[in-house]
């Protein structure tokens, strides 16, 4: 990438689409991607949507902060769903989501579903789909150096540094106990600070980008059906 021009790059389902955009504060190249994997999905009025992290310690985790964001995104401003918090949704199904046995994939998911019980009390909470979330943001490169007038004649110099954001959500449709699609997200972005005199930061706001992108995304696919009259 030329660290010194941006493109934000967005793709639906097997094909892409690029537009071009310029970012004040620092440069970002962003691709959503769309995988569906069953019919055309739609949330009826009253039914959920749950996101959930892996809690395994053993494990690479996504960051809460991520997660609260598409969670946000997803239950505010047009196209909104109804969301259930984690928290609730695992307290629900205690003690299957426990760290110690709590499944760690999508895929694993519907051995959980078949134990006695489980169903029921899916159906008792009103989620319809749930949305595993997997990913993380890395700082991948950098470099330059900052030096700073201890006697207070400000700073020079000029430091940057890379930063991918890589998530993924799996859909499971609870209804059908079926996969619905996989939608992912993957940002890279160059942040400098150049200083003359005074540091001035122009971050590139990757995590934030991907969960906006992401969250936009699942909207479009798990589209609010229209009241039955």
């Amino acid at each position: 990438m030329n660290r010194l021009s941006c493109a934000v790059r967005r793709a639906r389902g097997f094909g892409a689409a690029l537009v071009a955009a310029s970012i004040t504060a620092g440069c970002m190249t962003a691709r959503v991607e769309e995988s569906r994997q069953g019919p055309a999905t739609s949330i009826q009025e009253g039914e959920a949507v749950v996101l959930l992290t892996r809690h395994q310690s053993n494990t690479r985790e996504t960051e809460n902060s991520f997660a609260n964001c598409v969670v946000d995104d997803l239950g505010s401003g047009e196209s909104a769903l109804k969301t259930q918090s984690e928290q609730e949704f695992m307290d629900g199904l205690f003690p299957w989501f426990e760290p110690r046995i709590a499944p760690t994939t999508v895929e694993q998911l519907p051995k959980l579903f078949a134990q006695p019980g489980v169903a029921q009390r899916i159906s008792d909470s009103g989620v319809r789909y749930v949305i595993w979330l997997d990913g993380e943001t890395q700082t991948t490169d950098g470099g330059g150096t900052i030096s700073c007038d201890l006697l207070g004649f400000g700073c020079v110099g000029f430091q940057w540094w890379q930063k991918d954001s890589q998530y993924e959500a799996a859909i499971w449709d609870l209804k059908t106990q079926t996969s619905a699609g996989i939608i992912s997200a993957d940002v890279s972005g160059t942040s400098y600070m150049p200083a003359i005199v005074i540091p001035i930061p122009m971050i590139a706001r990757t995590k934030a980008a991907a969960c906006h992108g992401l969250a936009k995304q699942l909207k479009e696919f798990l589209v609010v059906a229209p009241p039955v009259e």
